[in-house]
């Protein structure tokens, strides 16, 4: 081994990205290596394919705003995604401002988010929603509209075939976002790369150890000719996706054990034809199937991947035991240990409901999926629609004190307790909020130059320390800023 490497990010993904480049604004003499398994970035979660590409921010994702016992809607979850969001726009300002980033359009297109329901009680619960959001500085310009005829305007292809007699309503916002974050992973890296990162392609890793001298051997298989090779390093960072769970495991770290993956599979159905994707421009989400985890909430997006506009519709949830699309059979009985085995077993016994929606999901028929386009899309025409298998995502199992294994959405950082090392479990809304993400761990992995660094975390993120709708005039501005830096909807 040579002199140890300052960084080694393991996975070629938007969150290696993120942390990455912001280490890099932070300390540019710091060297860093990424090292991913397969020919090129971007090919796992963060392909555009594999993702929705809504920009997450909870103005339509019903699942961050449930209804309260009492019919009241808890918005805590949607100000908190949105806060995150928020700390994205920033940071992708920052870039574009420095030149670190090319014109946005590379990687973001302006896309209206829409939530649209039907039946009487939802019609209600979406009002309440509207209700309980449309003041806040956050989600200043929501429209609520229960008029089939403006429905019609702001999606055209959701109304005509629709019984006139079906209660409908919908909630609209403009500053919707579509991300590429396949662009824009490889815009990052590209980056890096130029400042001098090391880019290591078809790189496996095999294992972790942390050595007496406190550093991190991390060992590795070329996976063309199969060369081993290892490198020492202060700091590792797991980005891998799916894959992260048994990595964090091969490293031995306390802070891993209990954790569990359950891997959650997708599929879409996609239209490229020029009349259809002509009337279409939204991301529109419903609400979930009972049962349904919230990765699962139907939705109908206008995607934009280099250039061209598609529509995708799903995600039809399904099951394998795979941790990535391009993982091994053997991923999830590969991940079971001892201190994690009772946790996935009572997750396994309190969730058959989920389990029986993920079987009938696998058993789905094409027509059935058809069907279910057709309650959002009721002139869809199968021949226009092909479908697409998504990515592969894997909700956390964790030991939660008190209750035992605990089925959770979301991400969360794992890190040792002296922060030599850090990785990110779970999914959605992960790749939307990766800046604020990786700002977390940072916090967490190096205290001792968080102070130093403050100002530089401040440039790239000027709502630093501060919670956005703290002051609505802040709101405003940080709105207003980002937006036009972005050429995106206020």
């Amino acid at each position: 081994m040579t002199e140890p490497i300052d960084v080694v990010l393991i996975g070629g993904g938007i969150m290696s990205a993120t942390l990455g480049t912001m280490l890099r604004q932070l300390e540019p003499t710091w060297t860093i290596r990424i090292y991913e398994r397969l020919g090129d970035v971007a090919l796992e979660s963060s392909n555009p394919w594999n993702n929705a590409g809504t920009g997450h921010a909870a103005l339509c994702e019903l699942n961050y705003t449930p209804e309260r016992p009492d019919g009241s809607i808890d918005i805590a979850n949607a100000v908190k995604v949105n806060e995150q969001f928020q700390v994205s726009r920033q940071f992708w300002s920052y870039l574009v401002g420095k030149g670190l980033l090319p014109e946005p359009s590379a990687f973001l297109t302006s896309t209206p988010h829409m939530s649209m329901v039907w039946g009487e009680a939802n019609v209600d619960y979406l009002r309440k929603r509207f209700d309980a959001l449309k003041d806040h500085p956050l989600f200043a310009g929501m429209e609520f509209s229960n008029d089939a005829a403006v429905i019609r305007q702001w999606a055209p292809l959701t109304i005509p075939g629709r019984a006139k007699s079906q209660p409908i309503a919908a909630t609209r916002m403009a500053a919707g976002t579509d991300v590429d974050f396949g662009a824009l992973t490889r815009l990052l890296i590209d980056g890096l790369v130029s400042s001098g990162v090391s880019l290591n392609l078809e790189h496996r890793v095999t294992g972790m150890c942390r050595q007496k001298d406190g550093l991190w051997k991390v060992s590795l298989r070329h996976e063309v000719g199969s060369t081993p090779l290892e490198v020492s390093a202060r700091f590792v960072f797991v980005g891998a996706g799916g894959h992260a769970l048994p990595l964090l495991q091969k490293s031995g770290i306390r802070e891993i054990r209990g954790f569990g993956g359950f891997p959650v599979s997708g599929q879409w159905l996609r239209s490229d034809a020029p009349a259809v994707v002509a009337q279409h421009n939204a991301k529109i989400y419903g609400k979930a199937s009972v049962g349904a985890p919230p990765m699962s909430v139907p939705h109908l997006d206008t995607r934009v991947v280099d250039g061209q506009p598609s529509l995708l519709f799903g995600p039809y949830a399904g099951f394998t035991p795979k941790f990535l699309k391009t993982g091994s059979w053997f991923d999830l009985f590969g991940s079971i240990r001892w201190h994690n085995i009772i946790p996935m077993l009572q997750v396994a016994v309190r969730n058959l409901d989920l389990v029986s929606y993920l079987v009938g999901e696998l058993l789905a028929s094409r027509a059935k999926k058809l069907d279910a386009l057709r309650e959002f899309y009721p002139g869809a025409v199968g021949d226009d629609w092909y479908q697409l298998t998504a990515g592969q995502r894997v909700q956390i199992i964790k030991n939660v004190p008190g209750k035992g294994g605990t089925l959770q959405f979301g991400t969360e950082v794992v890190a040792s307790a002296d922060g030599s090392i850090a990785g990110l479990l779970g999914a959605s809304p992960g790749a939307s909020t990766a800046p604020s993400i990786m700002i977390d761990l940072i916090e967490r992995c190096f205290p001792d130059k968080l102070e130093g660094w403050k100002p530089g975390l401040r440039a790239m993120v000027p709502s630093y320390g501060r919670a956005v709708s703290d002051d609505p005039a802040f709101a405003a501005e940080v709105l207003s800023s980002t937006a036009a830096t972005l050429s995106i909807a206020r």
